[in-house]
């Protein structure tokens, strides 16, 4: 071994030379793990198995109820109901049915994490996709349908058993896990802005539940945001140790790429998972369209308006759905008509001149809720808006009637809107439109909203409602703008449902 600089000064002295040993190189905890950590591996690797069978047997018998179910409405509907006959027809189809379903599901990411596990709109995706593989594997195999009602009765079934199985064991199993204390302690990185935003919003979502945000480590002169600094970049093995961190969130999309390879690397070595909150261009890159040709490659980001195929399947969608909730709900519509002109002075319908896509006007129809008056004594009740930005709410506003009050509550007011569903001057999802005062005070960016039809419902009904900020509100339209499906609007629709009956947010 080479001498040391301190071993060379003992050789002129009497005393015996001391060998300087280089320090040990720390455990990369990604190297090989000793017996001890391979059991705990191992109990790990038996808890994900137990999630993933767990699943596959929910939706194994949730398939099979769907089958079951659809063919025995058909008997029944047709007087020849044979229990035996619906259970053996259910058992030579659910083989295939059920491959195919574990296949998509798994690609879709259902049977991972719980952090990390889809919703329903991907349950709903999911099935869709398994509904048309059968049809297309059965019509090449020269099946033959005097009706595809097996198809299309077992999908609708499937939504609801398959969903509904998936809520109770979400919610059956994130009681357990709060009951034995689990949570996952993450520290937030980046800019003072974005760690509040990222932090209010764990903080309000249901699936984040998991997630205790222990504190935060801001890249810029610290801020004051209600968290706990724990420390800088350059402290983060000591930030993790001493914090028993399970995750670092980057919570700034404008963070350094240099510092995020290397927080990446060090939180690595240290067996700490690292996540990153998205960004808006995160969020446009799922519409971004390659341009071929470029010495460099290039991604076009589009409008997001509705034409071509998605404009025809999203009218179609609208067009049908809407004819049949009109044709359903027409004694409904009947009894709130005469409730209205029975109980005030005035027409039954408000005609609300409202700006729709484009900004082009169109007369949004609802029952009336307000005293014949209402528009005149706006401006007087100015003072009283309750609501933020450009819209106006007020939450006992004095020019309501009493039906109209209950109207509002569960937003009953607004099915006339289905009759402009089907003039074509608004979809049944979309961004909400707005009367021309609040249109009037909206700022440019807010305008992206009307590239497309507004809606009856949004996600403004399911994410909150009135409790949001109008900015908040906003951004969820431009969120449904980037990631429109017709499994997504089908899912706001289904949201809706609760959204409206629990009155969350509505006034």
């Amino acid at each position: 071994m080479p001498l040391t600089q301190e071993t060379r000064e003992a050789q002129h002295t009497d005393e015996p030379p001391t060998l300087v040993q280089p320090p040990l190189p720390e455990r990369d905890v990604r190297a090989r793990r000793p017996a001890l950590f391979g059991f705990v591996l191992k109990l790990d690797t038996l808890r994900r198995l137990a999630r993933v069978v767990s699943l596959l047997a929910l939706d194994f018998a949730g398939l099979f109820a769907a089958i079951f179910s659809a063919l025995a409405l058909k008997a029944a509907l047709l007087d020849d109901w044979n229990p035996s006959a619906s259970l053996q027809e259910t058992e030579d189809t659910i083989s295939f049915a059920y491959l195919i379903t574990a296949l998509l599901f798994a690609r879709s990411g259902l049977y991972g994490e719980r952090a990390t596990r889809p919703g329903l709109t991907r349950i709903v995706g999911s099935l869709f996709q398994t509904t048309l593989v059968t049809l297309v594997f059965a019509l090449v195999n020269g099946e033959t349908f005097s009706s595809y009602y097996i198809f299309y009765g077992t999908l609708a079934f499937a939504v609801v058993y398959i969903a509904s199985a998936r809520w109770a064991y979400e919610a059956l199993t994130g009681v357990v896990l709060r009951a034995a204390g689990y949570q996952r302690r993450a520290v937030l990185v980046g800019t003072g802005k974005h760690i509040e935003a990222v932090a209010h919003a764990l903080s309000d979502a249901p699936d984040h539940e998991g997630i205790e945000v222990v504190g935060f480590i801001s890249i810029t002169p610290r801020p004051d945001n209600g968290l706990r600094s724990l420390g800088t970049l350059d402290e983060i093995e000591r930030v993790l140790a001493d914090n028993r961190l399970d995750e670092v969130i980057i919570a700034d999309p404008e963070f350094p790429q240099q510092q995020a390879v290397e927080l990446v690397d060090r939180c690595h070595r240290k067996g700490v998972r690292v996540r990153v909150a998205p960004s808006t261009m995160e969020i446009l890159i799922h519409r971004a369209e390659f341009i071929p040709g470029q010495s460099v490659p290039l991604f076009e980001l589009k409008p997001p308006v509705f034409d071509g195929i998605d404009f025809a399947v999203k009218r179609t969608f609208d067009v049908v759905l809407a004819g049949l909730i009109l044709l359903v709900l027409s004694p409904l519509l009947l009894v709130i008509s005469l409730a209205v002109s029975g109980t005030s002075r005035g027409g039954i319908l408000y005609r609300s001149v409202r700006p729709g896509i484009g900004g082009l006007p169109f007369d949004c129809l609802k029952f009336r809720t307000m005293h014949h008056d209402a528009d005149q004594r706006q401006a007087d009740l100015e003072s009283l808006n309750e609501a933020a930005g450009a819209l106006f709410k007020i939450r006992e506003d004095p020019r309501m009637t009493r039906i109209g009050r209950i109207l509002r509550k569960y937003s009953l007011d607004e099915l006339p809107q289905l009759v402009n569903v089907l003039r074509g001057e608004m979809s049944l999802v979309g961004p909400r439109p707005l009367p021309q005062r609040d249109f009037d005070r909206l700022e440019d960016w807010h305008r992206k909203r009307y590239l497309v039809l507004p809606g009856i419902t949004g996600l403004w009904q399911v994410s909150g409602r009135s409790d949001l900020d109008f900015d908040d509100l906003v951004r969820l339209d431009f969120l449904y703008l980037e990631r429109w499906s017709p499994f997504l609007d089908l899912t706001i629709l289904v949201k809706t449902i609760p959204a409206v009956l629990t009155r969350r947010g509505a006034f």
